[in-house]
This record gives structure tokens, C-alpha cells and sequence, in this order.
């Protein structure tokens, strides 16, 4: 709940979309209760010790996988993200007033609601 981009993108889409943002967070070292993390663990067994030479290679065996008995879909990005990007602390300070984060887990559970101006 620190990530000042993420939290800049999120709190300008729920202004978008006028609706409410809850963003919960699983503690550092609890993987086995992330489903994303669970996803990422099949894919890793899915395609153990393929040599995984080019793109193409990857992306074919990303696809093949299954989880709970679903394909993923399976497509390259090739966007190049800006590196170094800050918010300053006055447009930062300006973001944490518009999270209201929990009194018990100020890090992990947080409540984004839209702009109604």
C-alpha cells in the first residue's frame, strides 16, 4: 500500500468508473493463500525443465496450462514502462487523502472511493 504510481493509476480509475476500489493485501511471505501466486506455481510445474529458448516458446506453454481447469489467456506486451517516475510529496500527500485505510491494517486494507466532484 506504498507504491505511489499504483495507487496514483487506481485512484483515477475509480474516478472513471464511479465506483469503489477495495484493495487488500496479502502479508509478505503468505504466497500459498494469493491465487496469483498459486497460478504462477502450476505454470512453473506445467513447464518444468522445457527449455524455454524464445518468446514463442513461452507463450505457447503459458497457453497449454490449465488451472482448475481453465486455459489462461496469453498475450505479449511489448509496452516499455518509464523507469524513475515520482509523484512529488505535495501530489503524493494529495493521493493519501483519498485513501482511507483500515485503522487495524493501514498496509494491507485499503478503500478508494471516487471523486463524486
Amino acid at each position: 500500500g506504498r507504491r505511489t504510481q499504483f495507487l496514483h493509476r487506481l485512484v483515477a480509475f475509480a474516478d472513471a468508473i464511479g465506483k469503489p476500489i477495495q484493495l487488500l493485501y496479502y502479508p509478505p511471505y503468505h504466497s500459498k493463500y494469493n491465487p496469483i501466486e498459486r497460478c504462477w506455481g502450476i505454470l512453473e510445474q506445467h513447464w518444468n525443465g522445457t527449455q524455454l529458448v524464445d518468446v514463442t516458446t513461452v507463450l505457447e506453454w503459458a497457453k497449454s496450462m490449465t488451472w482448475k481447469g481453465i486455459h489462461p489467456i496469453v498475450e505479449l506486451s511489448r509496452k516499455v514502462y518509464a523507469k524513475g517516475i515520482t509523484l512529488t510529496k505535495g501530489a503524493m500527500k494529495e493521493i493519501e487523502a483519498r485513501l482511507e485505510r483500515s485503522s487495524t491494517l493501514p498496509k494491507w486494507d485499503i478503500l478508494i472511493r471516487p471523486n463524486c466532484g
